[in-house]
């Protein structure tokens, strides 16, 4: 039975849910944790494995699923799988690339497979930054045709952008366009450089929170969603901006839905393992896509016993086991840093997040690494 958010035990059942359907994509974007590929997989979970992980997943209580890629317009049964997805009870979204598959057509097609919010790609504001960053011109000019055929088939409108050090000074901009465009929903992903994202530029922890302004701002005067990812020190940038040193998660970043009654912010905080869960296309189950530990494989093993037994994922829920400044940070149940940037950067999942400029104020209590 699938849960309200807000009676979500982490432990027992993620948040979301996100099924990498394919690698197969005809862009070759900076940050990518895959290499471009233009054909799919033999291996890739089958159009009844996917029905089967659907299933699986609203069974455990989980109320979003959303099908990426790759492209996920790759696969031909995407649309059935949103159908299935729905049949269950689950809030189903998808994020497919800007590529010639995406048409005004396919978007009716999703809309009446009874998709709930789509989302599109857009990391610079300008059409020469955008293509370059995802590798194929014409790309945003696509987009923006894209946005349109969303908006006239009245399906919800979500945008994903990439942060690096190439697109950071640019974020102004692109929230004064995201402004424009109608969204319901925006997910700003602070680079993890893994994949072809190690070419990229990272991030000083000062421009962070200088990066974490520009968004507190946008929040703050905005109707819509805004989602920060692979940046969970911004939740302790809200509280402190908030004069909130209870160490509670900011009521700010707990709407449970957007506008019109779209997808909404978890209740709790979420994190890699805790309230999240990413299945490979050949179903590898990872506490994130960035992340790349498995824990289990969902053809061999249901993905509740996955997510509720394996070793990796019960550590990634105990914050106290966290190490160096994130293991004594009085923010750390409603951060805990990103685990997928300490692994990348550091080798150890449980060390402190590189990104991050707090120095916490609470005493350890036990022997850290900093």
């Amino acid at each position: 039975m699938i849960m309200s958010a807000s009676q979500i035990d982490f432990a027992e059942a993620p948040f979301l849910v996100i099924w990498e359907t394919t690698q197969a994509c005809g862009l070759a974007c900076s940050h990518c944790r895959a290499s471009a590929q233009s054909q799919r997989h033999p291996g890739e979970l089958t159009t009844a494995e996917g029905q089967a992980l659907l299933a699986e997943t609203a069974g455990m209580g989980t109320p979003v699923f959303i099908l990426s890629g790759g492209d996920p317009l790759k696969r031909p049964d995407l649309c059935g799988l949103i159908r299935a997805g729905k049949d269950v009870g689950l809030r189903m979204g998808t994020i497919p690339a800007a590529t010639p598959a995406l048409t005004e057509d396919l978007v009716r097609q999703l809309k009446d497979s009874g998709l709930d919010q789509m989302a599109l790609s857009l990391d610079f504001p300008t059409p020469q930054g955008h293509d370059a960053f995802r590798g194929v011109p014409g790309t945003f000019d696509k987009t923006m045709r894209a946005i349109e055929w969303v908006h006239r088939h009245a399906l919800p409108l979500q945008i994903n952008t990439a942060v690096s050090a190439r697109s950071a000074p640019f974020l102004g901009e692109m929230a004064d366009l995201v402004e424009r465009l109608g969204v319901v929903f925006w997910e700003v992903f602070f680079l993890v450089p893994t994949g072809r994202g190690a070419a990229l530029g990272g991030l000083a922890p000062s421009q962070c929170e200088d990066l974490f302004e520009v968004l507190y701002s946008l929040q703050r005067r905005s109707r819509f969603i805004v989602k920060v990812t692979e940046a969970p020190q911004y939740r302790r940038y809200v509280a402190q901006r908030e004069a909130n040193d209870t160490g509670q998660m900011p009521v700010r970043l707990m709407r449970s839905e957007g506008p019109g009654h779209t997808v909404g912010l978890a209740p709790r905080a979420v994190n890699a393992g805790n309230g999240f869960a990413f299945v490979s296309h050949q179903g590898e189950v990872f506490p994130s896509g960035f992340l790349p530990l498995s824990a289990g494989n969902v053809r061999s093993q249901p993905l509740a016993t996955i997510y509720r037994e394996a070793p990796l994922f019960r550590e990634l829920r105990d914050v106290d086991a966290l190490h160096g400044r994130c293991g004594r940070c009085e923010f750390r149940r409603i951060c805990g840093g990103s685990r997928s940037r300490a692994y990348t950067l550091t080798g150890d999942h449980l060390a402190a997040d590189p990104w991050c400029a707090y120095y916490p104020t609470r005493p350890s209590s036990r022997v850290v690494t900093s």
